[in-house]
């Protein structure tokens, strides 16, 4: 009886997990429109619905009507195909992120765990699932049979093996501080406002310019360029094909953002007076407003400027970070 609770619970957890991570597109789209608006001085989405707040809702139902429109000599199955391989790895990373310790259930008094699974490799786990998720932009942009979604691919498969490594080791000296590789115990280790942040900045600051360029957002967007490759990888996507790239692109946002919190900003530790679970959204919420006021705010660089960034400064540094942490600790 026991264990057939707990498998409903995980069941349970899983659908939650997974309904929050579809909606969110929703109240994030609502949040970059009104972001870029102020930053541009002006109004944003205002005329559907109470200050614009349905405006979401009436994108989201045109992407569902559209036509789904495939080129005539396309790839047709990995065409149809690569949306889904770029959705399911950035989905499959939060079966063992954790957004808290535990709560009792009233009525049952049942502790509930605030994660799925607590993996003793979780960090491996997250960055290695994370990755695939690059193969699904590249056969987008190959089966797309069009030579601006193709060099959108190639750019991406290029920046994402410049950055994943930088990335990889900005957490390495994270990991070496813990001395685990799970999340929930990395977490653990900074309770009492021990934050990551305090002994890690370089780790910190090369895991920050890395995410924005994994996530392929501005000023690192060289798979989708407008200016060069006309929205490059998904040029040729319409209606939920394209919505599950975009769906794709801030789920991964979140993911980078709530790394970010459990890695160096002590997860949900903070000042009693709120619950953990508070201020892990508050400071998720804090990392995603960070990456729209950058998108908004820095200009797009040159992609040979991307690859000097990756390889020849970035990498060199977590390099030297590891060794100063490991020089530290010993």
């Amino acid at each position: 009886m026991v264990n057939v609770l707990e498998v409903l619970l995980i069941c349970v957890k899983v659908v939650i997990v997974s309904l929050i991570l579809f909606m969110l597109p929703l109240p994030l789209t609502y949040m970059e429109r009104k972001v870029a608006g102020h930053i541009q001085v002006r109004l944003g989405p205002f005329r559907t619905g109470p200050h614009g707040l349905l405006q979401p809702f009436a994108d989201m139902l045109k992407l569902m009507f559209k036509e789904d429109v495939i080129p005539a000599k396309a790839d047709r199955f990995l065409f149809k195909i690569a949306p889904i391989i770029a959705m399911v790895p950035v989905f499959a990373v939060y079966a063992t992120v954790p957004f808290g310790e535990s709560v009792t259930i009233p009525f049952i008094n049942k502790e509930l765990t605030l994660y799925i699974s607590d993996m003793n490799v979780g960090i491996l786990y997250v960055l290695a699932i994370a990755g695939l998720s690059v193969y699904g932009i590249i056969l987008g942009g190959w089966a797309s049979n069009s030579k601006y979604p193709m060099l959108g691919g190639l750019r991406s498969s290029a920046q994402m093996i410049s950055y994943e490594l930088a990335l990889s080791f900005a957490a390495v000296g994270v990991v070496m501080m813990a001395n685990s590789l799970s999340l929930l115990d990395i977490v653990k280790g900074q309770y009492g406002w021990h934050w990551n942040i305090i002994y890690q900045p370089v780790g910190f600051f090369i895991f920050l310019i890395a995410g924005v360029a994994e996530i392929n957002r501005i000023p690192f967007d060289m798979p989708e360029d407008e200016g060069t490759l006309g929205a490059g990888y998904h040029a040729e996507y319409s209606a939920m094909r394209f919505a599950f790239f975009m769906l794709t692109e801030y789920v991964a946002m979140v993911t980078i953002s709530t790394l970010g919190v459990i890695l160096f900003f002590g997860g949900w530790d903070g000042p009693s007076f709120l619950p953990g679970i508070v201020w892990f959204v508050l400071k998720v919420v804090a990392f995603i407003y960070l990456f729209m006021w950058v998108r908004f705010t820095f200009p797009r660089y040159r992609f040979d400027q991307l690859m000097t960034i990756g390889w020849k400064i970035l990498l060199p540094l977590s390099l030297l970070n590891i060794l100063v942490t490991g020089l530290v600790i010993i």
